[in-house]
């Protein structure tokens, strides 16, 4: 139970319902084993009146409607608190939950890009979910049942040592060979959990690229490979539960047999003990029930012990990215006032997964208000430097300087709440086309919401919709055209008001027309911020106050667009093409 230790924080958190849950367990168990005594002391009230011990038929009858009273009251008393143990520690362990899945939902946020691309979509909501499910039986029904057993058994044996110290001695006789089995039993259901938590998550992988690329599978026609793939998968996963479960299917005959045994032996003993004389009828059938009542807490030892097995597992794949250390993190507490100035020197970059220079020694400064363009063939490096100055990475060598501090002397929170960011590929939820834009500004008007999208020129197309600014985007914006998801996003943007607007290539699905209306406009919007924008199109970049051309990670050009169109390279060869497909 290493791996559960780390939750140990939160018994401390709920110790005091944990607590209450212990007194009510405990007390819950006190009444309820009061029973047995109840019904042998009928008995022996019974066999006393037979061997003519007691004389009154009354007396022997108002002890018996007495202990008759006692046990429907005790039952009932036994019964509320049961109840009150239920609410305090599977409510206990429905807010632990809470907590640990907000805690890993917290640490996915902190986590840089690159554990993104090193882990798949499926398997973290499948730690998020199943697995902390699985850790929530362990802190819930796992810990109420083995109170309740260990309670039973220390009360339940007390008062059968009580009756009789020899029959209560005998009755335990199958309890080592439960110990060994069950310790047997766990460390395969361990194992075995492990793996079926693998292969769900292999399976919840699977079900979400498919559906966030049906489009691919339909277009190519691969439905019944994708079914096939999906169907071996699935058949993996059900050998594996397969195998866990005949494990599990072990125990509860196991607990049986230990508890049928146990009753033989009462009976056989006892039976004797009564004939030598050495207690009374209802000493064996008090013996019985108590067995019988002890039975359920015993045959859960087999469930709770594979709940434990099965959270322990879970709580080791959670703490896997629990453990991770953010690669980029926030050194600075004290709030950072961002102007816009942005400096790189000598800035190098080396992607550790795929060890591929992406910059090589870049120097450019942007001042505060100007626009830089940067252009350059696919994989030049152009989307890296905007990453590095949003510090989603951290450069290899160099420095960036924000202001002229260094970008990590700086407060993180301050220097991305700065940034509006357009994505060539822009992300929208499955929310409201206004909502999409507020994501921007939470406590925006809608006066503000429909200015900023008359700038990025969508507003005519979401009035056109029936709901307008009401309507419902589906998965990922599926709703609208690749133009009208970039121009939301722009627009998205450009309500944030930030001091520094970057712009990755998102008016590359909009006409040239909307196109030269957006940058107008964007122009006024931007004039007193620092605006980068990566384009393939001269048209996107001709205003800009300083222009470079990357190639393979280096500036191979850099100046204005009157003198780069003059100097032979890149940029005149890529003015020149599409000035011709303009003409034609």
């Amino acid at each position: 139970m290493k791996a559960l230790q780390y939750l140990n924080k939160y018994f401390v958190k709920y110790k005091w319902r944990l607590l209450l849950g212990v007194f009510i367990t405990v007390l819950s168990k006190i009444l309820t084993l009061k029973i047995p005594d109840f019904v042998g002391d009928s008995l022996n009230v019974v066999e006393d009146y037979q061997l003519g011990k007691m004389s009154s038929l009354s007396e022997v009858k108002s002890i018996l409607l007495d202990n008759i009273l006692l046990i429907i009251g005790v039952t009932l008393l036994g019964g509320f608190f049961t109840f009150l143990m239920r609410q305090t520690i599977i409510v206990m362990s429905r807010l632990i939950e809470f907590d640990l899945k907000n805690e890993i939902y917290q640490q996915y946020q902190h986590l840089s890009i690159n554990f993104y691309k090193k882990n798949r979509t499926g398997d973290l909501m499948n730690r998020i979910s199943e697995d902390v499910s699985k850790v929530r039986m362990y802190f819930g029904p796992a810990i109420m049942y083995s109170l309740n057993m260990l309670i039973s058994f220390i009360i339940g044996f007390t008062q059968m040592y009580a009756i009789s110290p020899k029959l209560t001695l005998y009755t335990m006789i199958p309890f080592p060979v439960l110990s060994v089995s069950v310790f047997i039993l766990s460390r395969q259901i361990n194992k075995r959990s492990t793996v079926v938590q693998q292969y769900l998550s292999k399976l919840t992988t699977f079900s979400q690229e498919f559906f966030s690329g049906i489009n691919v599978v339909k277009s190519y026609a691969i439905e019944s490979e994708v079914i096939s793939s999906f169907n071996e998968t699935a058949d993996q996963s059900k050998e594996k539960n397969i195998n866990l479960y005949k494990v599990q299917a072990l125990f509860f005959p196991l607990m049986i047999l230990l508890i049928g045994i146990s009753n033989i032996i009462v009976l056989y003993v006892g039976g004797k003990q009564y004939i030598a004389g050495e207690i009374q009828v209802g000493a064996i059938a008090a013996f019985v029930m108590y067995v019988n009542i002890l039975t359920w807490p015993v045959a859960v030892v087999g469930w709770v012990t594979s709940m434990v097995q099965q959270a322990e597992a879970s709580q080791q794949r959670i703490n896997e990215f629990l453990e991770q250390v953010p690669e980029i993190e926030n050194t600075i507490d004290a709030s950072t006032e961002i102007e816009g100035e942005i400096e790189f020197k000598d800035v190098t970059l080396v992607y550790d997964d795929t060890h591929i220079k992406a910059l090589n020694k870049v120097s450019f400064i942007i001042n505060k208000g100007e626009t830089l363009a940067i252009l350059g063939k696919t994989g030049s490096g152009k989307s890296t430097i905007i990453n590095l100055i949003s510090r989603l990475y951290d450069v290899t060598g160099g420095e960036v300087l924000i202001d002229g501090k260094n970008i990590k002397d700086c407060n993180l929170n301050d220097v991305r709440s700065k940034v509006g960011f357009v994505p060539q590929d822009p992300f929208l939820f499955s929310d409201t086309i206004e909502n999409n834009i507020k994501f921007g500004k939470e406590n925006a008007s809608e006066e503000e919401i429909i200015e900023a999208a008359k700038n990025a020129v969508i507003h005519g197309n979401i009035v056109g919709f029936k709901e307008g600014y009401k309507t419902i985007l589906g998965e990922r914006g599926v709703t609208l055209s690749g133009g009208q998801k970039q121009r939301t996003s722009i627009a998205r943007a450009i309500i944030k008001n930030p001091k520094i607007l970057i712009f990755d290539d998102c008016l590359s699905a909009v006409d040239t027309e909307t196109e030269e209306q957006i940058l107008s406009n964007l122009e006024k919007i931007s004039s007193d911020k620092t605006t980068i924008i990566i384009s393939h199109r001269v048209s996107s970049a001709k205003n800009a106050d300083k222009i470079i051309v990357l190639d393979e990670g280096n500036i191979i050009q850099q100046g204005v667009h009157n003198q780069l169109i003059e100097e032979k390279g890149y940029y005149k060869e890529l003015y020149e093409q599409q000035l011709l497909e303009k003409e034609m």
